[in-house]
């Protein structure tokens, strides 16, 4: 069942706005050139592939920013030439294999270290800022790394400094402006610049977790509780208790019978994944990745602090570009807070990061805060698109380099796989496998640890009895990404005889499933709900890594360290379940169940990964 997709035929039909288990977009990209090059861009991180791209015009040099053009869509004309228009540009990094080659070896540098021998130089800054100011652009700002610079300027004035064309467009009613023609930069720029970000306003990612309806009293299977699987011994579904006004307890599950579905709390996934000793992350920052106006999510997270009986985690805003009023997020950054807190017991800080659109170019302008700021080691994204978009525009350039310093400093990004399977959505919903045969950014970066989903099955009293993979759980070979060296004899593609390699998703998983979902309050939904998808997996996995971090600091990038401790292990003992899985070192090994083109098999596949994680045994073994 495990199948590998063939490169660059799917590239016609993805979506520039599905997103990573949450919602479908209507933006179509016609297609990427290059894809089944097999040489790695000599730009950027070097992870992915080049893209076969015309000759630069005299006087100009190419970036890794192709021309947009949008399916489906009604091309308006040239962008009215006095519309504002804000540009990213992001800059090379230096000697970067010797940067892969450290976090190769499990280092952890100094942002020091890393900005004196990898960052671009103050000389390199100032010549991209010359640049800019010499074409009348403003408001122009250097990150602290260099690795971004901003601008604004009229959609004139930007078309003339990239030697570009800026069009607009409605679809379905949506209006949207994108380049229809490459970009490039002035030859004196060449290996300086290598992506121009923002010459496109698509919303390349979006927001809506799995939800379920409000918890309601279920008398009997009858009732509105998910239909048990066909070998469960369901008599009863949970029991929730409703009608509590905030700030009342979370719903209990009451009585069910082993092996049936179940809803947990956060503090029931302490038990199901067992914890046991291991302390929780109390010295610990969490980085959470929002959008928007994050205050109701502020609000509601406390309700469920307060419910679940957890202890109140500062919470400090840091706005990234414009504030945005928008809240179609809201309950996203709920769901990341609660869970990734919930599942660490407390954190000592949420840095909560809110970016002003779902934008690449504000995406990445967020992402690189995270890693300048260097506040918190470990960070979730509970978001994601179909990756044929930042290849095109050139943010997945930009983002994997942005990730690969902040996998040196010793940050570990988590971001969620989707929730329709081994596809990109294409308009079907959340919870249903289909789409384009693609996977998703960010998480099929190198340099991000990318969960999947589970469907989470524990006894009678709470402890884990076993998982299968969730249907809808995304992951899958990437199109566009080599594989990181930690995947190399362990997942089953690899490098071909071509010389290719592919990067898989997901690195692992955790419960997702919305019928074993988790119980999250929810002030818009009318109160307690169910949430699950890979929205949840995510911050799940943050959580435990949060407690590992706390227990044994110094650990760095997690992604090399948990797939060395998977090669290491040796498969176990075989848990019965239902469902069956297989202990490997601290690994839950999920061999049952399918999500569209790939089935869980024994080691890593491309629906869970390396399995989902036992906490009190990875905690005995993680760093050795």
């Amino acid at each position: 069942m495990n199948r590998l997709v063939p490169l660059a035929v799917v590239l016609g039909l993805t979506t520039a706005s599905c997103s990573g288990g949450h919602g479908a977009g209507s933006f179509l990209p016609s297609g990427a050139s290059g894809a089944g090059s097999a040489a790695p861009a000599s730009a950027g991180a070097r992870t992915t592939r080049s893209a076969a791209v015309a000759a630069a015009p005299p006087g100009w040099a190419t970036t890794a920013t192709q021309a947009v053009s949008l399916k489906n869509a009604t091309d308006l004309g040239t962008l009215d030439a006095t519309k504002p228009v804000t540009v990213r540009l992001g800059l090379q990094l230096h000697n970067v294999d010797q940067l892969k080659s450290a976090v190769q070896s499990r280092a952890v540098l100094s942002p020091g270290q890393i900005q004196s021998a990898y960052a671009p130089t103050a000389s390199e800054v100032a010549q991209v800022t010359n640049y800019l100011q010499s074409q009348g652009l403003t408001s122009i700002t250097a990150e602290p790394n260099g690795l971004i610079v901003s601008a604004t300027g009229s959609a004139a004035q930007i078309a003339k400094a990239f030697d570009t064309t800026l069009h607009a467009f409605t679809v379905n009613g949506v209006s949207a402006y994108a380049n229809t023609a490459p970009a490039y930069v002035p030859t004196a720029l060449n290996g300086i610049v290598v992506a121009v970000l923002g010459l496109n306003n698509v919303q390349a990612f979006a927001t809506s977790p799995h939800r379920g309806g409000q918890a309601v009293n279920h008398a009997s299977p009858a009732d509105s509780a998910p239909a048990p699987q066909p070998e469960s011994p369901c008599a009863l579904s949970s029991v929730f208790i409703v009608g509590l006004p905030s700030p009342q307890p979370i719903p209990t599950p009451e009585a069910y019978t082993t092996g049936c579905p179940r809803n947990y709390t956060p503090s029931d996934y302490w038990r199901a994944y067992d914890v046991g000793s291991t302390s929780g992350a109390g010295r610990t920052p969490i980085a959470i990745m929002a959008e928007g106006n994050v205050s109701s999510s502020i609000a509601d997270f406390r309700v469920n602090e307060q419910g679940d009986g957890l202890p109140e985690v500062p919470v400090v805003v840091k706005q990234v570009g414009v504030a945005s009023p928008d809240t179609a997020g809201a309950d996203e950054w709920t769901l990341d807070m609660t869970a990734s807190t919930g599942m660490a017991r407390r954190v000592s800080t949420i840095y909560l990061y809110a970016t002003t659109s779902m934008t690449d170019s504000d995406i990445a302008l967020m992402y690189n805060r995270w890693v300048t700021d260097d506040l918190a080691p470990v960070g979730n994204s509970s978001f994601g698109g179909c990756e044929a978009f930042p290849y095109l525009d050139g943010s997945m350039l930009v983002d994997d380099e942005i990730m690969l310093m902040g996998a040196a400093q010793g940050q570990t990004m988590f971001a969620s796989t989707g929730d329709t399977g081994s596809f990109c959505s294409v308009g079907n919903p959340n919870g249903v496998p289909g789409g384009a045969p693609l996977v998703e950014y960010p998480a099929a970066s190198p340099y991000v640890v990318a969960v999947g989903g589970t469907t989470l099955w524990s006894q009678y009293d709470g402890t884990y009895a076993g998982e299968s993979a969730w249907n809808a759980g995304g992951g899958g070979l990437s199109q566009f990404e080599y594989s990181p060296f930690w995947q190399s004899g362990i997942q089953p593609v690899g490098t071909t005889a071509t010389g290719q390699s592919f990067r898989g998703t997901p690195d692992i998983a955790m419960d997702g499933d919305l019928q074993t979902g988790m119980i999250v309050y929810i002030a818009s939904a009318g109160g307690w709900t169910t949430i699950g998808g890979t929205s949840l997996s995510s911050p799940l996995a943050a959580g435990v890594w949060a407690r590992m971090l706390q227990n044994h600091p110094g650990l760095g990038f997690a992604a090399p360290q948990l797939y060395h401790t998977f090669a290491m292990s040796n498969p176990g003992t075989k848990l019965l379940g239902p469902p069956p899985t297989i202990n490997v070192g601290p690994f839950h090994d999920v061999v049952s169940g399918s999500n569209g083109a790939f089935a869980a098999t024994p080691g890593y596949d491309y629906t869970t990964g390396l399995g989902s994680l036992d906490v009190a045994a990875l905690n005995a073994v993680i760093g050795q």
